[in-house]
């Protein structure tokens, strides 16, 4: 059978003009069912696959979304995850992926590369310390969604954890297991990570419990971090009880220090991480971890972005997020790796555990 090599061949073999026979591709309600089907089946029969470049420029799109990470975070799993997920889910949607990374103060790249036509939209992983530059570059382009914070007032379209509710249940499970002198791990300029520490910190001073929380701002993908954990380790007066680190990455280069420096975990400290990256599952211990829901993330940047590019405005959403507890944290009067989730600590069961939304 030969081949039909273009729409028009297609159209003339159906005895329908070329319009028409785009219509029945792109699966037009303007057509009947019966007509559609038998567009599509001549052109199965006949090996025709429309033209996507030409069907993009008809439409003046090209298809395809840029994903763009914080340079120097590549080797962070919580990223590689993301970016899989995302991957996934844009190519269910036949829209193609364009990996991109931003740097420190890249106003200036970032909205060229908008302007340069090059994609439909754009999806940041993270706002880092580029927050106003992203506010600038949303104040004049639409199509664009960051995986972050939200602020009051803020231009952009973020989709985020609630990042002060996920640093409370960590420090108040810290402070159920006996701890009292609480170390932080993390960079807190950039805002996703200062938003963990102030949920932690305002926890114990509610609590009453304990000294106030040590903060060691490492950055998240900093290559020398374990290195920098065994120093402080071995440097610090007062050894913590307790590690809270505002990525899981952190937390497991915190477990491979203490273990270097002989300290037993979870006798002698106790670890919480956050993201819950599978990862965590088989450290030694098993970390205890605020999980964030990243498979809901991915597909909500997705839907917020798709909406964006049609011109649609979309609010911003704050998802809940849950404690895992594990062996990082076993406490002597629990069953060993319980692996039991816990949404909000006592004093916050009342917060809404649906994903919230802000009017935008």
């Amino acid at each position: 059978m030969q081949k039909v090599r273009n729409l028009r061949e297609l159209a003339n073999l159906a005895g329908v003009s070329a319009s028409t026979a785009s219509r029945a591709l792109a699966n037009s309600p303007l057509l009947s069912d019966a007509t559609r089907d038998r567009i599509k089946r001549l052109a199965n029969e006949h090996a025709f696959h429309p033209n996507a470049t030409a069907r993009n420029l008809r439409n003046r799109r090209t298809s395809r979304v840029a994903v763009a990470i914080p340079r120097d975070m590549e080797d962070d799993p919580f990223f590689s995850t993301m970016l899989g997920m995302l991957g996934d889910g844009l190519a269910a949607r036949d829209l193609d992926v364009l990996l991109v990374r931003f740097g420190r103060n890249q106003s200036a790249w970032l909205e060229a590369f908008a302007a340069s036509g090059r994609v439909d939209g754009m999806i940041l992983l993270g706002q880092s310390d580029n927050f106003d530059a992203i506010e600038r570059l949303a104040s004049r382009y639409h199509a664009l969604v960051v995986w972050g914070a939200n602020l009051a007032g803020q231009i952009h379209c973020s989709v985020g954890t609630d990042n002060y509710l996920g640093g409370a249940l960590a420090a108040r499970h810290l402070l159920d297991v006996g701890c009292r002198r609480i170390a932080f791990l993390g960079d807190p300029t950039a805002i996703e990570i200062f938003q963990r520490l102030a949920g932690a910190q305002e926890t114990i001073a509610k609590c009453g419990l304990g000294e106030p929380m040590h903060v060691i701002p490492f950055p998240l993908g900093a290559p020398s971090a374990h290195h920098d954990i065994v120093s402080y380790l071995n440097n610090s007066a007062s050894r913590p009880d307790g590690i809270f680190a505002a990525s899981d990455l952190l937390a497991m280069n915190a477990l491979k220090a203490l273990s270097d420096c002989s300290t037993a975990v979870p006798d002698a400290v106790k670890v919480v991480g956050f993201d819950g990256l599978g990862l965590t599952e088989i450290t030694v211990p098993t970390l205890t971890t605020v999980c964030q829901d990243l498979s809901a993330g991915a597909e909500l940047l997705i839907d917020q972005l798709e909406q964006r590019i049609a011109g649609k405005p979309t609010p911003c959403i704050i998802l809940p997020p849950r404690l895992r507890v594990r062996s990082s944290t076993w406490c002597r009067t629990e069953k060993h790796d319980t692996t039991r989730c816990i949404s909000a600590p006592p004093e916050e069961q009342s917060i809404e555990q649906e994903p919230k939304r802000s009017s935008k």
